[in-house]
């Protein structure tokens, strides 16, 4: 697969990662949405599932890839009777060719947390 190069290490004082590119996948680490790029909260489902997605595609960006490069996506959700309003906004980012996905019902480190998600890219090295 080629040698790990761990990448975008801007999680100050976390024990991870934001991605880490192997061969010519790209893991992203989970993000979470209450919080925008302003620090400015956010609450609501559906305003955290676009954060989450905006949050994952500003990740891939340096790394020269994008959200159709997108091929397996897992969502943790705190409440079930999210699902569906989470995948009218997920919708939105992936029209089309959409990637594997699992969705799992659990809970999130902060209360103010209602979604986060993780995802894996396939972007071939040039």
């Amino acid at each position: 697969m080629g040698k790990k190069c761990f990448v975008l290490p801007d999680m100050v004082g976390r024990p991870y990662s934001s991605a880490v590119k192997a061969g010519d996948y790209i893991f992203l680490s989970g993000t979470i949405g209450y919080l925008d790029e302003k620090s400015k909260e956010v609450v609501g489902i559906k305003a955290q599932t676009k954060q989450c997605l905006e949050n994952l595609k500003r990740t891939l960006e340096p790394l020269g890839s994008s959200l159709n490069d997108v091929v397996k996506v897992t969502v943790f959700l705190i409440k079930a009777e999210d699902w569906g309003k989470m995948n009218e906004v997920y919708r939105q980012y992936f029209p089309v060719d959409m990637p594997a996905r699992t969705s799992v019902i659990t809970g999130l480190p902060n209360p103010k947390m209602v979604v986060e998600i993780e995802c894996i890219a396939y972007h071939p090295s040039d």
